[in-house]
């Protein structure tokens, strides 16, 4: 009888597998709900702003009751997230959106996705949720997305974060990513299964562990995509460098994660934040590229959480006064 047990359950594992290999997008919703509930996450939905918006959302309220809102990339997802509010959601209550345009949430077309309808729609979504304040992080177009929203709505936002590069800073030293763009490409848009490997290796330094079914997903849609996401893409370069402009005006508590090896936007962009924004805190990042809280999101967090306590601190201290 124990020798029947055992060959089922091996021929089951064997099925299993080979169900894998052969259909691994059946697996990509499960890999996904196992993710997010290892860092306390439930996906929600609601309707903001033009879009049914769909958010990860979990975690224990922070002392003074602010939430943390995170804000990825373009081209990106809230599930890039998970991993790096894993060690957050102790402490924190985590919210990660797929902002309008991207992700679940969709997009419409011929509405815009340009930064002016991103930090209004952003506005919407928080008043949908009641979120009167708000700590901000923000990875590239998302980092972006919170210093705009942060400059027109100051009293609404607690602190503000790039965890990774922000767009929109003029760096010294073009990136690789800027000399692709001089020479009239767009290598954020994957055409074509070998274009989107060119672009992981252009925003990873380290590339981190990504199931096959998750990768394979990733890819499948990013090709499909690919002639709206140019629309988008144009749109966002007409901005190219927005935040130079603006980023002075920022006045909230604001920390910037900058990967060392970021060949989307050159490291010695760090310098030019640290000369238009010299109360931020700007601290550089050894052996990481562009998506920092996807290639060491442990040790990311942990920085984050560091800067994010210390804001608590100091708001107890003013209290006290």
């Amino acid at each position: 009888m124990k020798r029947l047990v055992l060959a089922g359950c091996t021929v089951l594992l064997l099925c299993a597998v080979a169900t894998y290999h052969a259909f691994p997008l059946l697996y990509k919703e499960p890999l996904l709900w196992l993710n997010r509930s290892l860092s306390g996450l439930e996906e929600m939905t609601v309707q903001a702003a033009g879009h049914r918006i769909h958010y990860l959302e979990g975690g224990a309220g922070s002392a003074d009751g602010t939430p943390v809102v995170l804000l990825h990339g373009i081209f990106a997802e809230k599930d890039h997230w998970v991993d790096f509010a894993r060690p957050l959601t102790g402490s924190h209550r985590v919210i990660a959106p797929d902002l309008p345009g991207f992700g679940e949430s969709g997009r419409i077309e011929g509405q815009a996705y340009d930064y002016a309808a991103h930090t209004e729609r952003l506005a919407a979504w928080l008043d949908v949720l009641g979120l009167p304040r708000v700590h901000l992080a923000g990875n590239s177009m998302g980092g972006t997305i919170a210093a705009l929203f942060a400059l027109r709505h100051p009293d609404r936002v607690a602190s503000v974060a790039f965890i990774g590069a922000p767009h929109g800073i003029r760096s010294a030293q073009p990136s690789t990513m800027d000399q692709l763009i001089d020479a009239g490409q767009a290598p954020l848009v994957a055409h074509d299964a070998v274009a989107f490997d060119a672009m992981m290796d252009l925003v990873f330094a380290q590339r981190p562990f990504l199931p096959t079914p998750i990768l394979e997903a990733a890819r499948a849609d990013a090709v499909r995509d690919a002639p709206s996401n140019l629309r988008l893409w144009h749109a966002q370069l007409k901005d190219r460098y927005l935040l130079q402009e603006r980023i002075g005006g920022l006045r909230p508590p604001t920390l910037a994660l900058w990967g060392q090896q970021d060949r989307v936007f050159d490291a010695s962009g760090a310098e030019a934040l640290r000369s238009l924004l010299p109360q931020a805190r700007v601290e550089m990042l050894p052996g990481l590229g562009h998506l920092p809280m996807m290639e060491a999101p442990q040790a990311v967090a942990r920085r984050y959480a560091q800067f994010l306590n210390e804001q608590g601190e100091r708001r107890g201290e003013k209290t006290e006064k």
